[in-house]
């Protein structure tokens, strides 16, 4: 609908006052344009120049209006044009027939006009409900928590429909000197309330109750049955989680925990042999201290695990030296410093993290590049990158892998390099997750599948990231990313 069409046929007209100075307005302007146009046409014809301002009056203000105007235009089409001219008498009965004809057909275009002015309000009404029911159901179905997209929704109903408040709720409530309410129901069942301001209009409240309840209703009672739907999967996969979980700890239980204790007991129940040899006993006593140390690394593990998956791992940060949290690891791997070859920057800066969390990080990354290297030497270098951009989301997997956010500033990485088979890509992210044992040669027992977990929630804790770079059959690189601070801030 062209602009001008689209005024006059708002739902919304000027006020009755402008309408009373247009019609009148219209009507001088008419009559003044009929005195040039007799010396072309009979004066008897000329009434129909008057009906377009009969029509547009009747079109935006209403047909009483616009039927006014038609018998004004009458009145001042006999007093100054009809003869005699200046009075209000007429005696050729041809003028007679020519005035009443013009008063019926203006009588009937200000009726037509009525007609079309209120299908098109009715047509905009439908419109905007329409509108206001598709935003209505953006809101209230987008997956946020109904309860938080209730106001919202409910702001959005009151400047649709001009009310000068509204207000959803989930509770019965009831209407008061300040409120109206409505009832949302699905069948009996009580869903909530609608309430909308006491000073709203009766026309207002009947178009609320006939057309904006009923949907609302039913948006609600979807919203609900979605929410429930929902709150069901999320529930069901907790539950199926919980149960890989508890499947993995029980497997976890019954081989890590038992392979330890079972070499432990063997080897105290030879240990008291008076038949050994004192090489022998002591060969007896490094078994018994090895798989203390894997029992313990196993429980230390588990509580690591049980803390980060709480949100109850949070770092106690300091200033680090890098460099003696890496010798720290190695140490407490030992005995067996020879499988390592170090590359560290000689004046590697201090960085502000938990050193036993980062200590925990890197003994677990080690262990498991020790157990996948096939007896070659694990590979250790650290360096710090200054103002260097990392393509590279935290935790992104392959290096190969396009895209990812570019990360700038200074920071410190540690590269941990294996020579083992290395990692599918369809694993490099899974290596990461709690219990995943990446599969190995022959189905070797390889690890708990927890160490890996632990140092990347360790690592992100601080503020790093960790992520895997491999090709198949090429080894793997596990790489310690962490940002530098001013230290003297």
């Amino acid at each position: 609908m062209s602009p001008p069409f689209g005024l006059l046929l708002s739902p919304r007209p000027p006020s009755a006052r402008v309408g009373v100075a247009t019609a009148l307005a219209a009507i001088a302007l008419c009559t003044l344009l009929v005195f040039p146009l007799k010396h072309v046409a009979p004066v008897v014809s000329l009434g129909v120049v008057y009906l377009p301002a009969v029509l547009v009056v009747s079109i935006t203000w209403g047909a009483w209006l616009g039927f006014a105007t038609a018998v004004l235009s009458a009145v001042a089409f006999n007093f100054f044009h009809l003869p005699p001219v200046g009075g209000l008498e007429i005696r050729d009965s041809s003028n007679w027939v020519a005035l009443v004809a013009f008063l019926v057909v203006a009588a009937l275009a200000s009726s037509v006009a009525e007609v079309t002015r209120a299908r098109t309000r009715d047509a905009e009404e439908r419109r905007r409900e329409a509108d206001l029911a598709a935003e209505m159901a953006r809101l209230l179905l987008r997956g946020e928590n109904l309860a938080e997209a209730l106001p919202t929704a409910a702001a959005r109903l009151a400047q649709t429909l001009e009310l000068s408040s509204a207000a959803i709720t989930m509770e019965a409530l009831e209407g008061d000197e300040r409120s109206v309410a409505f009832p949302l129901r699905e069948g009996s069942n009580r869903l909530g309330t609608l309430l909308v301001g006491a000073s709203t209009s009766e026309t207002n409240l009947r178009r609320l109750q006939e057309r904006v309840v009923p949907a609302l209703e039913a948006l609600l009672s979807a919203a609900l049955e979605r929410e429930s739907l929902l709150s069901g999967v999320v529930e069901t996969a907790a539950l199926r989680r919980a149960d890989t979980i508890k499947t993995a700890l029980l497997r976890a239980v019954s081989h890590d925990l038992r392979s330890p204790l079972t070499a432990i007991s063997a080897a105290g129940e030879a240990i008291v042999s008076p038949s050994l040899s004192v090489p022998e006993r002591e060969e007896m006593a490094s078994v018994i201290q090895e798989e203390s140390m894997r029992l313990s690394r196993l429980v230390d593990n588990l509580l690591d695990l049980s803390r980060l998956e709480a949100g109850a791992a949070e770092p106690r940060r300091s200033w680090t030296s890098l460099e003696e949290v890496i010798h720290a690891a190695l140490a407490e791997l030992a005995p067996a410093p020879a499988d390592f070859a170090l590359s560290l920057d000689a004046e590697l800066p201090l960085i502000r993290v938990d050193a036993v969390q980062l200590e925990r990080a890197f003994v677990n990354v080690l262990e498991n590049a020790c157990r996948h290297s096939g007896g070659h030497p694990v590979s250790v270098r650290a360096r710090a990158v200054r103002s260097l951009a990392v393509g590279r989301e935290r935790g992104r997997a392959c290096a190969s892998e396009p895209g990812g956010e570019a990360r700038h500033g200074d920071r410190v990485i540690v590269r941990i390099v294996d020579r083992g088979p290395g990692i599918p890509p369809a694993q490099l992210e899974r290596v990461f997750e709690p219990f995943y044992r990446a599969g190995a040669p022959g189905g070797e027992h390889r690890g708990s599948g927890l160490g890996l977990a632990i140092a990347r929630g360790f690592a992100q804790a601080n503020d790093g990231s960790l992520h895997v770079e491999s090709l198949p059959g090429q080894g793997a690189t596990f790489v310690f990313d962490f940002p530098l601070e001013d230290a003297s801030a």
